[in-house]
């Protein structure tokens, strides 16, 4: 536990599982989101092949967990863990010219 504490910046045990709970929260939350916006957006098996559904499906709730998990992370008080780990995240995916620091 140490390391963890030590690589994500944080002190108590309590906040870990605090984080923890946020993340179990944040990913069953845009599983379940998911749905209703596929639904609206008129994508489902029947309209299209599984071939196709599933990636598209996957990716939605990606940016659904994107867009949450600061939400989440912020109604359990870790506004900050979780915002920097949104921008590192961001930055791996190519969005770094929005981060620099002058």
């Amino acid at each position: 536990m140490d390391k963890l504490k030590q690589r994500w910046g944080i002190e108590s045990n309590f906040q870990i599982l605090v984080i923890f709970t946020v993340f179990a929260i944040n990913g069953s939350f845009a599983v379940y989101i998911a749905d209703p916006i596929t639904s609206f957006l008129g994508i489902s098996l029947e309209t299209m092949t599984p071939l196709l559904f599933w990636p598209i499906r996957i990716f939605l709730i990606f940016v659904v967990y994107q867009i949450t998990l600061v939400i989440v992370g912020t109604i359990f008080g870790q506004k900050k863990f979780f915002w920097n780990m949104e921008k590192k995240m961001l930055k791996r995916l190519g969005f770094r010219r929005f981060f620099l620091t002058k």
